[in-house]
Order: C-alpha cells, then sequence, then structure tokens
C-alpha cells in the first residue's frame, strides 16, 4: 500500500477545511486568468457529496470543497441542472482561492453503470465549463491512491457499495450494488423518528455513532455479504475501505468479523476516490 497515505489523506482533510496557503507562482497565470503551471482536478458527483479536488503537477492536493448534495443516485445523474449549477459553483469558489481559472477535470462512475450514465456525468462537468479529460470506475480511482497490488477495494458511497478485486495491480473483477449511506440515514431516520436531514447530521456525529451503532449494523452486514459474494471464487486476503460511509466507527470491524478477512481502513476515507480521480486528469 502506498507508505505516504496517511500524510496525503491529513493533508488533503486540512486543504478541504480551507487551512492550506498554497499560492500560484503570478508569472505562470495568463492575463486570460489561466494557469499555464500543470495541475490536475477530479470531480465525484457522489450519491451524498459532491467533491472537487485540485493538484499540484506532484500530485499533492492544494485546493478543493465538499457539499452534501443529492444529484446524483447509485451513480446516475437525477437533477442535470442541479449537478451542473453546484459544480459551477464550487468550481468558482475554489478558483477564487486558487487565483486562476479551472479548464479541464476527471470524474468516475460506480462499476456497472451504463455508458449513457457515465455519459451523463462527464456533460455536466462540461455544463460546468470543464473540458472531461478522463473518465474513470471509482475502484480503480482509489487503487491510483492506495497503489495496492492483491486484494480488494470496497468504495462503500452515499447509494453504492462498490469492489474492485486487484491481481498484480491490475483489476480483474468489478461490481457495484446498492447499499451505502443513505441506507445508513434512512435506518436512523426510522428509528428515532428524525428527518432524513436530521438523521443525516447524527451519523456524521462521531460523539452520536456509539449510540447509533446497533442501529446501522444490520446496513454494515449487508455490506459484508455483498463483499462475500462478489469475492466468491476468487482468492482475497486483505480488503481495503473507502468512502465517507466507511468513517463510521466500527465498520471496518465488522467487515472483518462477517467476512473474516482482514480489513484496512485509511483515515479520511471520503477523499481517496476523488483523489485517485484527479490523479487520472
Amino acid at each position: 500500500m502506498n507508505p505516504n497515505l496517511s500524510t496525503l489523506l491529513t493533508q488533503t482533510d486540512r486543504i478541504m477545511a480551507g487551512q492550506n496557503g498554497w499560492h500560484a507562482d503570478p508569472n505562470l497565470i495568463f492575463p486570460s486568468g489561466v494557469y499555464q503551471g500543470r495541475v490536475h482536478v477530479g470531480v465525484d458527483l457522489g450519491t451524498a457529496y459532491t467533491v472537487l479536488v485540485v493538484l499540484d503537477e506532484n500530485y499533492q492536493p492544494i485546493a478543493g470543497e465538499y457539499q452534501f448534495a443529492e444529484v446524483t443516485r447509485d451513480g446516475l445523474v437525477v437533477d442535470f441542472i442541479g449537478a451542473v449549477d453546484l459544480l459551477r459553483s464550487m468550481k468558482a469558489r475554489v478558483e477564487q482561492k486558487l487565483g486562476f481559472k479551472l479548464t479541464s477535470a476527471a470524474t468516475a462512475y460506480p462499476p456497472g453503470v451504463p455508458q449513457a450514465e457515465v455519459r451523463a456525468t462527464a456533460n455536466v462537468l462540461h455544463g460546468a465549463e470543464l473540458d472531461c479529460t478522463g473518465v474513470i470506475d471509482e475502484p480503480s480511482a482509489a487503487n491510483n491512491v492506495l497503489k495496492i497490488r492483491d486484494g480488494a477495494i470496497v468504495d462503500v458511497g452515499g447509494g453504492t457499495t462498490g469492489i474492485a478485486i486487484f491481481k498484480d495491480g491490475k483489476a480483474v473483477y468489478t461490481a457495484d450494488e446498492p447499499t451505502g449511506g443513505t441506507h445508513f440515514s434512512l435506518v436512523i431516520a426510522g428509528s428515532t423518528g428524525k428527518t432524513f436531514e436530521e438523521a443525516e447530521a447524527m451519523k456524521k456525529d462521531p460523539a452520536e455513532q456509539t449510540r447509533l451503532f446497533p442501529v446501522v449494523r444490520p446496513v454494515m452486514e449487508k455490506v459484508a455479504s455483498i463483499i462475500n459474494r462478489h469475492i466468491a471464487g476468487h482468492a482475497v486476503d486483505k480488503l481495503y475501505l473507502v468512502g465517507g460511509t466507511c468513517a463510521f466507527a466500527g465498520m471496518d470491524e465488522v467487515i472483518q468479523e462477517m467476512t473474516g478477512i482482514e480489513t484496512a481502513l485509511p483515515g479520511n476515507p471520503l477523499f481517496v476516490t476523488p483523489l485517485g480521480i484527479a490523479m487520472n486528469n
């Protein structure tokens, strides 16, 4: 696994919180506002969160933003205008921080999504005035960051669980099924009588997670059953969890218990896939 993973994710968390002090060399900015230095931009249109991240020429994070938004569902763009407007506004704020315009980006899709929907995702970028230079499946994007050779990456997002099995650094199998963070929020809302939005906030609050663990454990077990079904017949000796849903305390322990396979969880798992998407730009 990438020996610099922890440092990379910690730095990404800092820049997403607006704590980075990176500034472009003014001599590299054209009068039009376009930066002639090299940057890499990634856009992750998730079911729960839209993430925009910018890396420098050495693939280190320098700016970014993420927002909760229900503009896609299970990899499908369900609110095209809303997605474009959201990305356009996020892009404008990140450009203001950087001091130059962003002109292109890469994006990603859950494995198994129809090509028409993949094109729709790319068209969201075009609508926000970003040339789409690359489209990659989400688990493979995650491995741009993790750099594993053998094992399975499990990307638990807002709406789906994506799985990619790697042998000698290459994906030999990919799959995706519904079940993710949205389902956590739904069962929390149902058990507490809260609205979905209130349940979403409770889910992300570390102080609430111990109390809510018994409520969401069945969903974690469902994720484990999806993993077991798709790795059957493959020699997988380690699982790598990514995606914001995996940040819920105890998720990795339940997956390891139910699958019987060693399970690794990096810090700030929400940012693994967006970083890997940017590396594809």
